[in-house]
């Protein structure tokens, strides 16, 4: 049976600004910098994202984002390692157990990134699954690939696949991993007409993982996932992406809206649609274009903040943490609205135009009420909306005598039943409605 948990996940992953390259000392100057700044306001785990393995990542970055048969540190197994030039702690077969250990002592929590299925490699090799008599020939579909990263075979539905995600979880486990993002597993553009490899591997990666005994997240990349399969996400996974990589551009985030429409009824426990990464702060260092500043407006990232948080996504941090401004860490720390990605805080969309979107958030244990406007116009509009309309507060007593707007603190009264305010260019307001039976 998957984990269950009492939020959405919220953490770091290495990707947005390392790309391949993230070492095991820049991992843990993140780590040291959430654990001293942002642990206390529910950030925890800590994500080495793609090809920790590669030994060689991003020495050929203007030709190769994933090095076509790199240098790659392997076990005598067909498991990929940590490679020992960029995590040296790893020396000697440890694998990640040396790092997670730190991770643990932070009190945060260990993640990485894999990709679904079976080193080529291995199959080429024939090499012998842990403790069984299968070899990774035997485990792998040489006719399920990935189109983007040239590193894996897909696994086969059968007793050898299911041996190897066995003893690659089990090893994962023994390291301390606590959260696992496959990618090339949640959507495919390659395999649209045919059996996706995908469906039965996510499978076969839960029931590994509940043999382990160990309490680890399981994260579906990359999207966007298909809604038809909600069941399957929600069965198996804690995560599931519902768009493709999301970047600091202002049309990614208006599509974001018509996304979050798509899956705000699938939001539960243990069960999140992710929205990926926050692209916010310094970005991009590994990638050609080299360092650089979120696009993002500050508007705009206030919008996705509410976003997220109302929705309830998991929330993953992807700037270089130890580089964070004041005005960005002040972001990432306001707990009043961070708790809205917990359990038992409920966001669903009241209405959306071409100019702009109203969720409503409601934890019904606690009595809070929210409201969101987020306005999509390239300059700063009025909107309003009737609180007596609004699904989720349907049958309250209570009426609407203020509204607290978190992100300013400024208290805006209702007209009657009306609440209105301007909101700036790309911009939001999350307000917290008040008053008395």
């Amino acid at each position: 049976m998957k984990l269950t948990m009492e939020k959405a996940p919220m953490g770091w992953n290495s990707y947005d600004y390392y790309d391949t390259t993230v070492t095991e000392a820049q991992v843990k100057a993140n780590a040291d910098y959430m654990a001293a700044n942002l642990k206390e306001c529910g950030w925890e785990y800590i994500v080495v994202d793609i090809q920790w393995y590669a030994k060689d990542a991003g020495t050929q970055r203007d030709k190769y984002q994933y090095i076509p048969f790199g240098d790659m540190e392997m076990d005598e197994y067909g498991r990929y390692q940590p490679g020992v030039n960029r995590f040296p702690s790893a020396q000697g077969g440890r694998g990640f157990g040396p790092l997670a250990e730190y991770i643990h002592s932070l009190g945060l929590k260990f993640g990485i990134h894999i990709m679904r299925g079976i080193p080529r490699l291995a199959a080429h090799r024939h090499l012998p699954i842990a403790g069984t008599s299968f070899t990774a020939a035997q485990a792998a579909d040489p006719a399920s690939i990935c189109g983007w990263n040239p590193d894996m075979y897909g696994v086969r539905d059968n007793e050898a696949g299911q041996a190897y995600y066995d003893s690659l979880m089990q090893m994962y486990a023994d390291w301390g991993v606590d959260f696992i993002k496959c990618d090339d597993i949640c959507d495919s553009w390659m395999y649209r007409n045919r059996n996706f490899g995908g469906w039965h591997e996510t499978r076969m990666l839960q029931e590994a993982i509940g043999k382990t005994g160990r309490d680890i997240v399981l994260s579906l990349s990359p999207g966007p996932a298909q809604i038809d399969r909600a069941w399957q996400y929600e069965k198996y996974a804690n995560m599931w992406r519902i768009t493709d990589d999301f970047w600091d551009r202002w049309e990614l985030l208006r599509n974001m809206f018509d996304r979050c429409e798509l899956w705000q009824n699938h939001v539960a426990e243990g069960s999140y649609p992710d929205c990926d990464m926050l692209p916010l702060g310094k970005l991009g260092k590994g990638f050609e274009r080299g360092e650089r500043d979120t696009c993002f407006t500050r508007d705009e990232q206030i919008t996705m903040m509410t976003l997220w948080c109302v929705f309830g996504s998991p929330l993953m941090v992807g700037a270089e943490l130890t580089l964070l401004d004041d005005w960005t860490l002040s972001l990432l720390t306001r707990r009043d609205i961070l708790k809205l990605v917990s359990n038992g805080y409920v966001g669903k969309q009241f209405e959306k135009s071409q100019d702009s979107a109203i969720w409503s958030c409601r934890n019904e244990a606690t009595g809070e009420r929210y409201l969101a406007f987020f306005n999509f116009q390239e300059k700063e509009q009025q909107i309003s909306c009737n609180l007596r309309e609004v699904e989720q507060f349907a049958g309250e007593k209570r009426e609407v005598e203020s509204a607290l707007e978190l992100w300013s603190q400024v208290e805006v009264k209702p007209a009657g039943d009306v609440l209105t305010d301007c909101v700036p260019a790309h911009g939001a307001r999350l307000f917290l409605l008040g008053g008395k039976k």
